[in-house]
């Protein structure tokens, strides 16, 4: 007799073993139906496994994340059976799920076009109509390797032959195309019904440069039509958003090849930089922080010292002067200690929190370069608080306060929260993890929100709280973080005096509130494209004159806001106001003020406000009271 465990408590008995499938027939017809696969003791699996002992069940549908993985890796291969019925001649490689969809990459003859898309995509709907069923076989390694060499599949052959000799290997056959996974699949393609097919990119073999060049294909897969349609109308917002078309097109900054990985501010976009810097250094001011300033390049020897030069050399740059070995730094950490050990420090100085923006090197890959979001040389907003391990505590819940305003004066006020707890291999006695990941929940805890635990995924030297914000399209960016560290500090040399006129190494606090300036630019860009707030706007307010007889009062009202404070600019150039309005309204300033003979002669201007709200004419000294309430409130 088997006992098979189900989801609300219940149990079913089954005289001899049992498919996950009539499991689910015994259950219902309805469930039957729907069912896409199972989840046997946490496993994953097909709704053909056979369950020969006691176990636990759940009964996979497209309502849950794990039936949406089925439906996803299931249409990669029907991607690959398609490309294989429409082109015999290209091999088939991998083909692996990815967020919102999947991918497969192809060696072919040559380059697939838009219209090779369509006609796949459409193969793959007549596949899919053919409910053909999806079956799964086990074969020996060796005899694998031979049989798919036999079919010209010499990349499969090879992933296979790279696989230990004694292990067997499962294949997924569907109709007359037979594909090597580890599966797990949906019973049949008449499964896949809400499919898309995106784009063809390049990809190496084996992610190795020096190997052939592939052609990879995306697609995405959702359980709905509903579902589908709404992740590619957000798509199309999405580039409508993308901070690359909108940083050309309202001349904030470009990328060029003479410099790959780095960004050239233009004069907008160098201010929208700075309003984004004083605001965070004024943040730094009013919590306690003192701003510090570490140089660029640091000698190999601290590297070794603090162990990146072992565990991340390669993501490093490197220059040499009279036989010394340096290191562009990458993050600011090892600088913030040396500032530190400089004159003795008592338990009395602690708290002491450093902050910097200090710019870092990465060298990142070329095909992980996108935009100004993922660069070589970034600034960093980057704060270290050296402290005891009692202080960890009131520091975190201090700083996810502070985290939570800063996020929301950007406009951001969907977070989310996730401590990462220790990993199987690190430093340090469980007694001071328990204390810091304790340190860590509680803080979220009083500050009255809800956390995940991602067990493990701590580094080595500590764990730490991920602050994950939401854009408007839902996008989630990971940017703030609050790393405990027990390590670093001691391994360069840094200590305190205790209460107990002993010598002892400050517990530090890695924290960044928007992480990489870059980066954080690009999202806002994004998250409000391109329509900053007022406060953030490169340009606030542009005076434009109906003909050149404004042209002396367009200058007296641009002096007198600037005055002010305004990022004010006039437009005297002989255009028809209609034409001016129109160009300053693509370029999204938040307001364009218009005056004519009889504004001038009233001292009033005609304001209008972004998005076509046209306030009316006023007094000067009203829009100032205006536009300056929009800045303080960051409306």
């Amino acid at each position: 007799m088997i006992s098979i465990q189900l989801p609300d408590g219940s149990k079913r008995e089954f005289a001899a073993a049992v498919t996950v499938g009539e499991v689910a027939a015994s259950i219902g017809a309805g469930l039957a139906k729907a069912a896409l696969g199972g989840k046997v003791d946490g496993k994953l699996v097909d709704l053909s496994h056979r369950i020969e002992r006691d176990a636990a069940l759940a009964i996979v549908t497209d309502k849950s994340a794990d039936g949406i993985e089925l439906i996803r890796h299931s249409t990669a291969h029907l991607l690959a059976y398609a490309v294989k019925e429409l082109f015999p001649d290209a091999q088939v490689t991998i083909g692996p799920v990815i967020d919102n969809g999947f991918y497969y990459d192809f060696s072919y003859k040559r380059p697939f076009t838009p219209d090779d898309l369509v006609a796949i995509e459409k193969k793959m709907g007549e596949l899919a109509a053919k409910n053909e069923p999806v079956e799964r076989r086990v074969l020996p390694r060796d005899e694998a390797v031979a049989y798919f060499n036999s079919l010209g599949e010499h990349y499969k052959a090879e992933i296979i032959a790279s696989i230990p000799a004694n292990e067997d290997v499962s294949l997924y056959r569907e109709g007359k195309f037979e594909d090597l996974c580890r599966g797990p699949h949906v019973p049949s393609t008449g499964k896949l019904k809400h499919f898309k097919l995106m784009k063809v990119a390049g990809a190496y073999w084996r992610g190795d440069h020096r190997n052939e060049m592939l052609q990879r294909i995306y697609g995405t897969a959702w359980a709905t039509k509903e579902e589908l349609q709404q992740y590619l109308t957000m798509l199309e917002e999405a580039e409508k958003r993308d901070h690359r078309k909108l940083g050309r097109e309202l001349d904030l900054f470009h990328l060029d090849e003479h410099s790959p990985g780095t960004v050239f501010w233009h004069p907008k976009g160098w201010t929208l930089w700075q309003q984004v810097e004083q605001y965070m250094r004024r943040v730094y001011q009013d919590n306690g922080y003192q701003e510090v300033k570490g140089p660029q390049i640091l000698d190999q020897a601290l590297w070794e010292a603090t162990g990146h030069w072992d565990k991340y050399r390669d993501n490093m740059f490197f220059t040499e002067s009279e036989k010394r070995h340096y290191a562009l730094k990458p993050m600011n950490c090892p600088g913030h200690v040396l500032i530190f050990k400089q004159g003795i420090k008592s338990y009395r100085d602690l708290p002491l929190r450093y902050g910097e923006f200090g710019q870092c090197h990465r060298n990142e890959p070329t095909g992980g370069l996108h935009g100004i979001m993922r660069v070589r040389a970034f600034t960093q907003d980057d704060g270290h608080i050296f402290c005891t391990e009692d202080m960890i505590l009131d520091e975190c819940v201090a700083y996810t306060a502070l985290l939570q305003k800063v996020y929301a004066d950007f406009g951001f006020k969907d977070i989310i929260y996730k401590v990462a707890t220790r990993p199987a291999a690190r430093i340090g006695s469980d007694e001071i993890w328990d204390k810091a990941e304790f340190a860590l929940m509680e803080s979220l805890r009083r500050s009255n929100v809800e956390f995940e635990i991602a067990p493990g995924d701590g580094a080595f030297y500590g764990p730490k709280i991920e602050y994950t914000l939401k854009d408007a399209l839902g996008r989630p960016w990971q940017c703030g973080t609050m790393q405990v560290d027990f390590s670093m500090a001691e391994r360069l040399g840094a200590e305190y005096v205790t209460e107990s006129s002993e010598r002892k190494p400050p517990v530090m606090l890695h924290r960044a509130i928007v992480g990489s300036l870059e980066r954080f630019i690009g999202i806002l860009i994004e998250q409000h494209a391109g329509a900053l707030p007022a406060w953030l706007s490169p340009v606030q307010a542009v005076v434009a004159s109906i003909t050149e007889a404004q042209a002396d009062y367009v200058a007296s009202v641009v002096k007198a806001l600037q005055k002010q404070g305004v990022r004010a600019s006039a437009d005297l150039r002989n255009e028809k106001i209609t034409y001016k309005i129109r160009e300053h309204s693509l370029q999204k300033v938040p307001f364009i003020l218009v005056v004519g003979d009889k504004e001038k002669a009233n001292g009033t201007v005609a304001v209008r406000a972004r998005g076509n709200q046209d306030l009316g004419v006023m007094p000067l000294e009203d829009f100032a009271q205006k536009i300056e309430q929009a800045v303080t409130t960051k409306a």
